[in-house]
């Protein structure tokens, strides 16, 4: 491809559109400018529309470029790094190319510009979105099973480690400034709330822990005998709650806010997750929870009556991701370890 240049250690990238700037100048990494929200009630997808083929092993995450989701990434377990045109052509953009193993993890900062990536080679990388190039690579000797940005502090990576740890980076300078450890198990997921005062993390040890922002001390703990391990946490729209794949087949509700209660009201379930952590999502105005599972289903519930509203078959194998489109109020995209990234209407 065009603009491939390698860095060290095999790291390289290669441009698979037309041209990396228009007649105007303008990157292919630009949004187009006359797309706006449509409205802010979201609809449950209907139909497949597009599939976007093109990692030879399973497709670990797909994240929407921010705010405008005009482009979607994905973590390949074939160790690539993709970006696919959402709108026009549903082509390939830009193949990252730098992990030597299954990447499980990706994060863009706010404006998109970058990106960073977990992979099971125990690196974490930092990527210029649009050249492709490495900026900056941070290892701790351990998997990372999640690597995630502060929503402010765009310099500040977090890793929750397999070694109980979660690691805090300064990326400008690459330090290693703070370690939280007080899981007994490996961390699966950091959740900022509370505008990135505090964090939530997630553990084999089946407990929730809820963190000062800096301080290495727990604030809370949650757990109790009946809980099983949540290796998947998303944050709602409102900042309200945190719904978390638990388990026992059940998707659990607890409050972002001071108590962290677990929601006894609001339980969704009908899924089989087969113990993978499958990444529940809410829709943008909330209305929606939703959840792939262990037998390829994409499964959409209400919020107000806990009841599924729509269950998709979208895959062949675990549908372990899927992405509500920031402002297309009814798409939605799935992604499969059959290999697939799917969008759906």
């Amino acid at each position: 491809g065009v603009g491939g240049g390698a860095g060290p250690a095999g790291e390289k990238s290669f441009f698979h559109g037309k041209e990396e700037r228009n007649y105007a100048g303008e990157s292919w990494l630009a949004p187009p400018k006359d797309r706006k929200k449509e409205n802010d009630h979201c609809y449950a997808p209907k139909r497949l529309i597009h599939t976007w083929t093109g990692h030879t092993k399973g497709v670990q995450a797909i994240r929407f470029f921010p705010r405008h989701g005009h482009l979607i990434l994905s973590a390949g377990m074939d160790s690539k790094i993709k970006i696919w045109d959402v709108h026009n052509t549903g082509k390939c953009m830009r193949t990252y190319l730098g992990h030597d193993k299954a990447v499980k993890d990706i994060n863009f900062t706010s404006d998109g510009a970058r990106f960073v990536s977990a992979s099971h080679d125990k690196k974490i990388k930092l990527w210029d979105t649009e050249t492709g190039k490495v900026i900056s690579t941070f290892t701790s000797g351990k998997m990372a099973y999640a690597a995630v940005l502060h929503p402010e502090k765009q310099n500040i990576l977090m890793a929750a480690q397999s070694d109980k740890k979660i690691v805090q980076y300064d990326m400008n300078t690459g330090d290693v400034v703070q370690e939280y450890d007080q899981h007994l198990g490996a961390v699966n997921t950091v959740t900022f709330v509370d505008e990135g005062r505090r964090f939530v993390t997630t553990s084999d040890d089946k407990s929730m822990r809820v963190w000062e922002f800096g301080i290495p001390v727990v604030m809370k703990y949650i757990a109790d005998p009946s809980m099983h391990s949540m290796p998947a946490v998303t944050l709602s729209p409102n900042q309200q709650w945190l719904a978390c794949q638990s388990l026992d087949n059940q998707i659990m509700i607890y409050s972002a806010k001071d108590r962290f209660r677990l929601n006894t009201k609001k339980r969704f379930t009908g899924h089989a997750n087969g113990g993978y952590a499958c990444q529940p999502n809410f829709s943008p105005d909330g209305r929606f929870v939703m959840s792939g599972d262990a037998d390829g289903k994409c499964v959409f519930w209400d919020w107000k009556s806990r009841r599924i509203f729509k269950t998709l078959r979208a895959h062949d194998k675990v549908t372990i991701g899927c992405e509500w489109h920031p402002l297309e109020t009814s798409k939605v995209a799935t992604c499969s370890w059959d290999g697939t990234i799917k969008y759906w209407d």
